[in-house]
């Protein structure tokens, strides 16, 4: 039986639970398996050859979810042509042990670690300005970006196979994702300026900016905690007034507001 139509769509619409059965041995293979059941119907007929077929996707599995309508849609297709034997078998096990990790790697640090900090950021201050209906239209277009990102990839990796991951290539996503977290810098530093309650002390609001790009730099090179940073921000904050209690009067117009 070929791969027609619904029987894709059932499979890039089951990507979307990957990690539902989420566990500690596996990981997301269950997800996987689940998500590749349909398709592995149409090309075994036979449950002998399906149930074998079914046993190279119950190993580990792991990635970002973001990436699996695109492995799924690579592995359909290679599973494909092993059964027409285009490819060996071994193809598959290569590629899965080894793109799927690296995508993980990839989707950590391009879209949890710098896209999802963009949209908060950008959320974050466009709510504090006071535009509910800008930040809710930001939400709405990039989750349907995300959407059609994962149908696109799901299509190309379907239909390009082992072609796809020189196209992955060329995205240069890594550089990107530098190029974001720049982005995100400002954008933080914005939001802080919106947040500030003195805006007529820059040099405070500068400590400020420093304080934060100190702790950026102990997370990224001392691998410090970020909620023992966080413990001590806050704790800093809260003393803040008791503290001030015992300093001159006129240093307090460094970080007190101007009647």
């Amino acid at each position: 039986m070929a791969l027609d139509a619904r029987t894709l769509l059932r499979c890039f619409l089951r990507t979307y639970t990957v990690g539902a059965a989420f566990n500690t041995r596996g990981m997301q293979n269950i997800g996987l398996v689940h998500a590749m059941e349909p398709g592995l119907a149409a090309i075994y007929p036979d449950p002998v050859k399906r149930r074998e077929a079914r046993k190279k996707y119950i190993r580990h599995y792991n990635t970002h979810p973001f990436w699996t309508p695109l492995l799924v849609g690579t592995f359909l297709s290679l599973e494909a042509g092993i059964a027409a034997q285009t490819f060996p078998p071994q193809i598959l096990r290569n590629l899965k042990d080894t793109t799927a990790y690296t995508l993980s790697a990839i989707g950590d640090s391009v879209f949890g670690g710098t896209m999802l900090v963009s949209w908060s950021l950008a959320t974050c201050s466009l709510l504090v300005a006071g535009y509910q209906s800008a930040a809710f239209a930001l939400g709405l277009f990039l989750f349907t970006a995300l959407q059609a990102f994962k149908l696109f990839t799901f299509i190309a990796g379907l239909r390009e196979g082992l072609k796809v991951l020189n196209r992955l290539r060329s995205w240069n996503l890594i550089n990107w994702g530098e190029r974001l977290k720049s982005g995100n810098a400002v954008l933080a530093a914005v939001l802080l300026w919106q947040l500030f309650p003195a805006h007529d002390r820059p040099a405070l609001w500068a400590a400020a900016c420093a304080a934060l790009g100190l702790f950026a730099a102990l997370v990224g090179r001392l691998h410090m905690s970020r909620m023992l940073l966080l413990f001590i921000f806050t704790a800093v904050i809260l003393a803040l007034p008791f503290a001030t209690a015992y300093v001159p009067v006129e240093w307090h117009l460094f970080w007190q507001p101007a009647d």
